[in-house]
Formats: structure tokens, C-alpha cells, sequence
């Protein structure tokens, strides 16, 4: 099994919560960078443009949660994703900043019925990787298996590679 199609294994209680709510299976790169459809009721990505935006509600997405950080827009993507009626949530990340509460913040919208179909997405889909792959540790995936479903999703930098080593191992600890 690739570590792209592992990243489909695993979605269980989300996967059968969402199946009735459909994402695209693949979007135009150009307006929505590194888009990968993980399951029924979730996609990864990098920053959606802001026509995008304005159009994901129509491609059936309710909840959006940005992982940017306020120096990278967040305001404006706020403002367009609650006027085009969808839930915003906001987690801004860093690789020195990512930490544990910030993976549960992220996994209790994917773990929400309610909250699917959800677009997971950063600046690139780096930051959705090291979270996905948190959170896959978490469900007791190896480390190996998640940072590889990370790598599938985008996980890219050297620095958030370390800390999701650091929180895949800090959450492992009894």
C-alpha cells in the first residue's frame, strides 16, 4: 500500500459520519493548490484563492479550518468563508508553535458530523500534513505510517517533520 492510499485507511468514525456528504475529487491546482479529497467529508489543501472561497459552499463544503497565520491573511479569509455562509475555524500554526492543543482543536471538527464537509488547508498543505500526521499517531498509526500519510497529504518542511516527531512521541508517553 502507498502512503497515498493509506492516508484513505483509518478515517472510520468520520469517513462513515460524512459518507453522505460528497467534496469534489480533485479541484483546478491553480485556484486551490495541493488538493487531495481524504474521504467523503474531508479535503486537504494548500490557500484556496479567493474566488475559491466564495464557491465552496456551492462544491458542498461547510466548515473550513485555516491552519495560516494572522500575518498571512487570515482576516480577509474569515470575512469571505462566514459570508459565503460556512463555518470558519482558525488555528494558526507555526512549526515552533504547533502543539498538541492545536492537533485536538483540529481533530474535534474532523471527529464533528456536523462540521462535514470540511477543507483542511494552510499556505501549501505543509502545516495539514504535520497535523494529519498527529493525528493518525494518535489513532496509533507508527510514527513511520503517519509521517508518511503527512508526506502524502504535504508535510514538506524539515522543521515541522521535527515537531510532529516531538508531539507524536510527547503523546506516546504514559
Amino acid at each position: 500500500m502507498t502512503a497515498r492510499q493509506s492516508v484513505f485507511v483509518g478515517l472510520g468514525v468520520f469517513a462513515a459520519a460524512a459518507a453522505r456528504a460528497q467534496v469534489p475529487e480533485s479541484m483546478d491546482p491553480a485556484q486551490v493548490p495541493n488538493y487531495l479529497r481524504v474521504g467523503p467529508g474531508l479535503a486537504t489543501a494548500g490557500q484556496p484563492s479567493p474566488a475559491t472561497l466564495q464557491r465552496l459552499k456551492s462544491l458542498g463544503f461547510k466548515t473550513v479550518i485555516n491552519l495560516r497565520t494572522e500575518k498571512e491573511g487570515t482576516r480577509d479569509e474569515e470575512a469571505a468563508v462566514k459570508a459565503a455562509g460556512l463555518r470558519y475555524v482558525w488555528v494558526p500554526i507555526t512549526p515552533a508553535s504547533f502543539s498538541l492543543e492545536d492537533v485536538r482543536a483540529v481533530g474535534s471538527v474532523l471527529d464533528d458530523p456536523e462540521a462535514a464537509p470540511v477543507l483542511l488547508h494552510c499556505g501549501t498543505a505543509n502545516r495539514v500534513g504535520a497535523v494529519w500526521a498527529v493525528l493518525q499517531a494518535q489513532k496509533g498509526k507508527s510514527l513511520e505510517e503517519a509521517e508518511a500519510e503527512g508526506w502524502a497529504i504535504g508535510l514538506r518542511s524539515p522543521a515541522l517533520i521535527e515537531a510532529v516527531r516531538r508531539l507524536a512521541g510527547a503523546d506516546r508517553k504514559p
